[in-house]
Order: structure tokens, then sequence, then C-alpha cells
């Protein structure tokens, strides 16, 4: 790729939000005051037990963004909710988020 000058510059790869169906979603975690998004969509019938595995896996391994890598997570006793698209949301989200200390 040339600039103005006609000098050559790379090429900055850029990499396409993936496309998520509509049986999927897309997965956001909260973790030690970090928030990220996984890169791969989810099955959004997944059950809670599956979601929580995947995104401990993933915060142990550093597979999402915004959040640091760390081997000791465990967010078994998190909470899961899911979002159907409507009201802003474009499609399926399921959020993992710490019990809070209030709230029913």
């Amino acid at each position: 790729m040339e600039n103005e000058n006609n000098e050559l510059v790379p090429a900055v790869d850029v990499v396409p939000e993936a496309v998520i169906l509509p049986h999927q979603a897309r997965l956001n975690i909260t973790w030690a005051g970090q928030n990220g998004d996984l890169p791969d969509a989810i099955d959004f019938d997944a059950t809670d037990a599956q979601i929580l595995t995947w995104a401990t896996e993933a915060v142990q391994n550093g597979g999402v963004p915004g959040i640091e890598a760390d081997p000791n997570a465990n967010l078994a006793d998190y909470v899961v909710d899911r979002f159907e698209p409507g009201a802003g949301i474009e499609f399926r989200r399921v959020a993992i988020r710490p019990k809070t200390p209030f709230g029913a």
C-alpha cells in the first residue's frame, strides 16, 4: 500500500467482527474489575454451567480482550444474564458478572 507520497506503508490487518447467527450470542465477561467480550460467538441456549466453564477457561488463558489472563480465575459462582435483541441491542448477548451483595 502506498501513501500520498508514493511511499510503501504496511497494510493494517482489520479483523471483521464475528458474524452472530440467530442461535448464537456475544459473551460479555466482568472479572476483577475488568470487562471484555469473548471474540467468538457462543450458543445462546447453552447451559449456565457450560457458559461459565467457557468463560473461566477464556479468562484463565487470556482469551478475552480487555481482561488480563488470570490462571486462578474461577467464575463458578457468577451470574449468567441473557439478553434478547431490542432496545438498542442488535443481537443476543450473554453477560457474566459477579453476584451483588444487594438485590434479590
